[in-house]
């Protein structure tokens, strides 16, 4: 822990702090836009400007508009007014200017004035970082990249919440602090731990696997010498701050009681990934990462992790690779994904007496572990997070860029070996098995060759993907991925999660970096999957009754879903129920 007072906050200074509320009063601006809350004023020139609930403050900016109505906002350019004067940018102001514009609730605002605040110390954080261009970047490998990322989720603003770390704990356990951790380890009794495996793996293998003999012998040296048999025991990963901050206080009882017993931390050092509670074993690569229950708020949800919904985990994964491995066109593009192969769930009891299904209060201790992809690279193969690919550095390059210069090939053939590596993978499992992905670019790993991006690997298998065909032959272990969907919005799946919250972002930034303009862009999407369509003829008729080249489709925002309710952004167990859709966007393939 820091134990210098200024030292721990010295990050926050005046220059960095405007620098901070700049970007994010630009990311609004765009976002907000974009949903509809906010509609710009043209001024001419690509000028524009928004007024306050009072329209007595302005903001004035250049932008330029690309499909699904992007709004690409040069930040330098944003400028605030009021009766006549210059005011700088502040962007706890502009959401109190705004509140009623922006639909805001009283109970909600002050939470969410919260979450950008932690989001703008973030930012002035990461501008104290020594800045590596996007080659660099490129070039440092995958947990480089990993913990390099600045912007975080692209669609939302406030994306770096965190609501309950403090100064000295977002040092510790923040992605981009790049600070190697150790887990902390309990002991959890039998009769109160479910422990879940997939096919080919029990708990002693894992435990063997994951912990040296040494370690091993230290934690059933702990139990013997409290009078305890190991036997009775499962080992169970904590995220330290859930340790200090949550179990010692609210599992009191169950440690007093020897239902849980502190073991001490493991010797492994671990990096927190940029989805914040899962770790990639930094001493061991190959070594499975370890996903952990987190009492924070960040982005619209608690991050814990559900006992009840671990036992199912390693079920779910083992059913989608082995629908992968029998699929002829999913394997020929080398789709796979790194499975959750092992999962521990605790169950306080009185806590579930007290609560319903999806309380927070059941979420609080639990932990999986997921294959590392490392492993499975062949020589020359190399991996990065998908997110890298929107990241753009302080020389106005992005990833994106980087990679099409090392591949040397045109961006467009670029591009289009990306689109066959993870667009047709998403398309083909949703026409051929009503099966969609959450495929932001924080659930996508690259495998990257030569910068040229060869396949994908997906993660974040069970808690993320859902069947919709109501009529499916599910295990019964499985049945809890099935989801009732209305058949105009399955297809949002694509268009809302791919299109919009990723291809929008990626086709702008390429043609304002000048290196792949739009049409170009958008036509080498349209061809991907024409392509794709034309070599699985036997699923026409799906093409037909979920029409990917239709004129428009509805605009599902999320930022509206998060300024609406900050702390259950979405009911889990009715995904489409949730989600506001507010006018439509023009589907910027149907002309091709």
């Amino acid at each position: 822990m820091t134990t210098d007072l200024t030292d721990s906050v010295a990050h926050l200074t005046p220059g960095r702090w405007a620098t901070a509320n700049r970007l994010l009063v630009r990311k609004a601006l765009a976002e907000f836009s974009h949903e509809r809350l906010l509609a710009p004023t043209p001024l001419g020139d690509g000028r524009f400007t928004v007024r306050s609930d009072d329209a007595s403050t302005e903001y004035r900016f250049t932008a330029r508009l690309f499909a699904l109505d992007h709004w690409q906002i040069d930040a330098e350019t944003i400028t605030r007014h009021r009766h006549g004067s210059e005011l700088p940018l502040d962007t706890l102001e502009f959401f109190i200017e705004l509140r009623h514009t922006l639909g805001i609730s009283a109970e909600v605002l002050p939470v969410y004035l919260e979450e950008i605040s932690s989001t703008l110390a973030g930012t002035a954080y990461k501008l104290t970082k020594e800045p590596a261009t996007s080659g660099q970047l490129v070039a440092a490998g995958f947990q480089a990249i990993e913990t390099g990322m600045t912007e975080g989720h692209p669609c939302f603003v406030a994306n770096n919440g965190r609501i309950g770390f403090g100064v000295d704990e977002y040092r510790a356990y923040a992605p981009e602090a790049a600070s190697e951790i150790r887990l902390v380890w309990l002991a959890a009794h039998r009769d109160r731990a479910t422990f879940t495996s997939g096919a080919g793996l029990d708990y002693e293998a894992l435990v063997k696997d994951e912990l040296s003999e040494a370690t091993r012998e230290r934690f059933d040296g702990a139990l013997r010498g409290l009078g305890l048999d190991p036997a009775d025991y499962y080992l169970l990963p904590v995220h330290p701050w859930q340790w200090w901050n949550k179990l010692a206080v609210s599992f009191a009882g169950e440690l007093a009681a020897r239902h849980l017993v502190v073991l001490g931390e493991g010797e492994d050092g671990y990096l927190a990934q940029q989805s914040i509670r899962t770790f990639f074993n930094a001493d061991h690569p190959e070594k499975h990462y370890v996903k952990t229950a987190l009492s924070v708020l960040n982005m619209g949800f608690m991050r814990g992790l559900s006992a009840a919904y671990m036992e199912a985990t390693p079920a779910i994964n083992d059913w989608l690779a082995g629908l992968i491995e029998r699929d002829g066109l999913l394997r020929g593009v080398g789709f796979s994904i790194i499975r959750e192969r092992a999962a521990i769930g605790y169950h306080h009891r009185s806590y579930e007496a007290a609560t319903v299904k999806g309380s927070p209060y059941r979420k609080m201790l639990a932990a999986l572990w997921r294959e590392s992809p490392v492993p499975g690279l062949r020589p020359g193969e190399r991996v990065a997070t998908m997110a890298s690919l929107l990241h753009t550095d302080h020389e106005g390059g992005s990833v994106a860029g980087a990679l099409i210069a090392e591949s040397g090939l045109d961006p467009q053939v670029w591009l289009r070996s990306y689109l066959d590596a993870y667009l047709v993978p998403v398309l083909h499992s949703f026409y051929a098995y009503d099966l969609v992905y959450m495929p932001h670019g924080e659930n996508v790993i690259l495998v990257v060759e030569d910068g040229i991006v060869t396949r994908t690997i997906f993660k974040d298998i069970a808690e993320e993907i859902a069947v919709m065909d109501p009529d499916a032959v599910l295990p019964p272990q499985v049945e809890r991925i099935r989801v009732e969907v209305p058949e105009d919005m399955k297809l949002l799946s694509v268009l809302t999660d791919v299109f919009d919250c990723f291809f929008r972002f990626l086709g702008a930034g390429l043609a304002t970096e000048g290196v792949l303009d739009e049409d170009t862009f958008w036509r080498t999407v349209a061809a991907c999957v024409r392509d794709y369509q034309e070599s699985v003829p036997y699923l026409a008729d799906k093409f037909r009754q979920y029409d990917l080249f239709e004129p428009e489709f509805a605009l599902s925002c999320l930022n509206r879903l998060q300024l609406r309710d900050n702390q259950q952004m979405v009911d889990l167990n009715d995904p489409a129920g949730a989600l506001q859709l507010v006018g439509r966007l023009k589907n910027p393939i149907a002309g091709f």
